[in-house]
């Protein structure tokens, strides 16, 4: 990318600059844009308020420390899109990267419009110019995510090259391929044998739960997991083989809080530490726990839906297939044509109206409960506010 079109993206009528790291020594406050020359560039729109922001930031430092002196070079802009200058140097002190500084709001602006920036974070990445053609690659999140620094160089045929291979990855899944490694062929139980060999759960319907004991929203939905977990147990049980099994994936601090959440589930788990977790996380983009992905006898993935299924349908949702959730699906909409059209809420101060999918329900966080809800909801028009209608409770007139 010329030196010319680097300035009209980064720069403004009175600064030619980008701010360095905050731990750079010798302590060189400014860079040239024209330092950029020939690198492959990643724009981060990142923000110190929001926790996927602070989630990601660590996962792109490790990436760019692997990658900043491989090829022609690998270099990152930080956009803040932080509300004040604190901030901005709060979440500007995790980066070992480059800044726009926190005043130039006319290039933050351009970038964001140029880029159609809707969603942080948000990484567009720019490959020097070949010829006349620039490449331009807009889920670098994604990428990091994915692959981290097997994406490098962030090119289309790069990128085409890892859907290839991630598609026949995903065609070939096996539980065994999933769970098991060259040292360890097993999961844990609560049983007297404490190693249950992977292969023995072949043919059933399986839940990967990645949680932890220090998960807020965990500790509320593990319980919920583990009720529903039993009733579908009880009305599936054949020859005393249980049809559904949960493995947990711990993302805990240490050995003895994985033990001490461990102890309150009623299904597996693997081993705390096991290297296959990381490495799962990843490969089903799992970004926040808890998260319930669900894989069909066959091994292959059903469902990474699997903790909003559960909210929504409990045990009915079992096994979790597209067929059975359409069922479920028609089942709630006609169940929804017998609501009142507006409730009052015990927990809500405005009138709440029934609304669709299609009329503006969507996906949504219940702000009852606080769990992922789909469809039909109770909606309040001045605030937002959003309940499923499970959750409703009426005020007496």
């Amino acid at each position: 990318m010329s030196s010319s079109k680097l300035l009209s993206l980064l720069a403004s009528k009175d600064r030619d600059f980008l701010l360095s790291p905050t731990g750079t020594r010798p302590l060189v406050r400014q860079v040239n844009i024209s330092y950029l020359e020939g690198k492959t560039i990643g724009i981060y729109f990142s923000a110190n308020w929001y926790q996927p922001c602070r989630n990601f930031t660590p996962l792109l430092a490790n990436a760019y420390e692997q990658l900043k002196d491989r090829g022609p070079g690998f270099e990152v802009v930080f956009v803040s899109c932080d509300e004040d200058a604190p901030a901005f140097d709060e979440h500007r002190a995790l980066m070992p990267w480059l800044a726009i500084p926190f005043s130039g709001l006319e290039t933050k602006r351009s970038l964001n419009t140029r880029f159609g920036i809707e969603d942080i974070p948000s990484l567009i990445i720019l490959q020097p110019a070949y010829g006349r053609q620039d490449f331009t690659i807009l889920n670098g999140v994604d990428l990091i995510y994915r692959h981290g620094v097997q994406a490098y160089p962030f090119s289309k045929l790069r990128a085409e090259e890892l859907l290839h291979e991630e598609t026949e990855k995903r065609e070939n899944q096996t539980l065994e391929r999933l769970l098991s490694n060259h040292d360890t062929d097993y999961i844990l139980s609560h049983t007297t044998s404490k190693q249950v060999p992977v292969a023995s759960l072949i043919g059933k319907t399986i839940g990967l739960y990645f949680s932890a004991q220090w998960c807020i929203p965990g500790a509320k939905f593990t319980p919920k997991l583990a009720s529903i977990y039993r009733k579908i147990n009880e009305e599936v049980t054949t020859n005393s083989s249980h049809d559904f099994e949960i493995v947990y994936l711990s993302s805990d601090h240490d050995q003895s809080a994985f033990d001490s959440y461990f102890n309150t589930m009623p299904w597996m788990a693997m081993s705390y530490g096991h290297p296959n977790i990381k490495s799962l996380a990843k490969y089903f983009d799992v970004e926040g726990i808890p998260s319930l992905v669900i894989l069909g006898p066959d091994g292959k993935t059903v469902t990474k839906r699997g903790r909003s299924l559960i909210n929504l349908y409990q045990e009915k949702a079992y096994p979790f297939t597209e067929a059975r959730i359409e069922v479920l699906k028609r089942q709630v909409d006609e169940e929804s044509m017998n609501l009142p059209e507006s409730e009052r809420h015990s927990g809500h101060c405005h009138e709440l109206l029934l609304v669709s999918e299609g009329t503006g329900g969507g996906p949504f966080i219940c702000c009852d409960c606080d769990e992922q809800g789909f469809g039909w909801a109770y909606q309040c028009i001045e605030c937002g506010y959003e309940v499923h209608p499970k959750c409703v409770r009426s005020v007496e007139p």
